[in-house]
């Protein structure tokens, strides 16, 4: 189980800017393709380049240690209709086919962390949201 102390801080020194704008579009390429994850995505993001300015704010604070990424991703997950747990593990795997492929172990380790822990959380918040009445579950990734 990845949490939140088991994460190594973000470092400025180990990534650049480049990778991870590679990684956001990277990644967005495959989930935009994916037949589970596509019509979510195509569904609900309006604005594809402001999308990416704003993910790739994100994983540079995530990773880079950047402090430019301002919202709030749990209200935006919270309100997305019918998610289920094989969504957040096809995301997460995704993710993952996408880091092993930029070619840097430290940074696929790193973001691989922060996204499991991510969506755990993510898919915790959004079952405590909408499925008040139900014990919650975990991704078990």
């Amino acid at each position: 189980m990845t949490t939140l102390q088991s994460i190594p801080s973000p470092n400025p020194d180990l990534y650049t800017e480049e990778e991870i704008s590679n990684l956001v579009h990277q990644f967005y390429a495959k989930a935009r393709k994916d037949p589970d994850l596509g019509p979510i995505f195509e569904g609900h993001v309006i604005d594809w380049d402001a999308h990416f300015v704003q993910m790739t704010n994100f994983w540079s604070a995530q990773l880079r240690g950047t402090n430019r990424f301002r919202g709030a991703p749990m209200p935006k997950h919270i309100a997305l209709p019918a998610l289920n747990a094989d969504l957040f593990k096809r995301w997460l795997a995704l993710f993952k086919e996408t880091t092993q492929e930029l070619g840097n172990p430290t940074l696929k380790h790193h973001a691989d962390m922060v996204a499991t822990f991510i969506a755990g959380r993510l898919w915790l918040g959004y079952q405590m949201s909408n499925y008040p009445d139900q014990p919650a579950t975990s991704l078990a990734v």
